[in-house]
């Protein structure tokens, strides 16, 4: 069995509470049922946002995103959004710096981004099972990406919830960061 079938997720209810079940990926999910995935926008000091490029064997192969992944059983969101950047992307961000930009529900997940600082121009070590290229973007060029069809399907219903408190967040961690 390969490493992504065999990963395990814990399974909640709509708001989010456990229900002590776990669930293998690739299964079908029981309907009522969720899975938390998680996802870092990394914002460097001049405001630029990282996207990375899907690899060709996932699903929406070659689209872009903002990093992401399906929280393993046992582990909160936190900690999956700072795996997930780390695994697919080299950069590591403290959990304690990580910011709540809100949570998106899905058909069967809960889908939560968080912002963090990644300094003046962090070494981006792509893992190329996972990413197949990287851009630093302004959010206005984010836009562009997100009408042009440039980024995954499952990106623009969550961008267009995300997308005010994420430009107050990108703002801030930059202003912090250049400070």
């Amino acid at each position: 069995m390969d490493r992504m079938t065999a990963e395990l997720w814990d399974l909640t209810d709509r708001s989010g509470a456990p229900s002590g079940r776990t669930h293998r990926r690739g299964d079908e999910i029981p309907s009522g049922s969720f899975h938390v995935v998680a996802s870092v926008c990394a914002v460097r000091a001049d405001g630029r946002i990282l996207v990375t490029r899907r690899a060709a064997g996932k699903t929406f192969a070659l689209s872009l995103e903002i990093p992401a992944g399906s929280a393993l059983a046992g582990e909160s969101s936190d900690e999956a959004a700072a795996r997930e950047l780390a695994e697919e992307t080299g950069i590591d961000v403290p959990r304690d710096e990580l910011q709540l930009v809100g949570r998106f529900v899905e058909e069967s997940a809960l889908f939560d981004l968080y912002a963090a600082s990644a300094g003046d121009d962090p070494a981006v070590v792509p893992d190329p099972d996972e990413v197949a290229g990287f851009r630093w973007i302004t959010l206005d060029e984010l836009d562009e990406l997100v009408a042009g069809g440039e980024m995954a399907d499952p990106w623009v219903p969550r961008l267009e919830s995300f997308r005010p408190r994420l430009d107050e967040r990108v703002r801030l961690l930059a202003e912090r960061v250049g400070a």
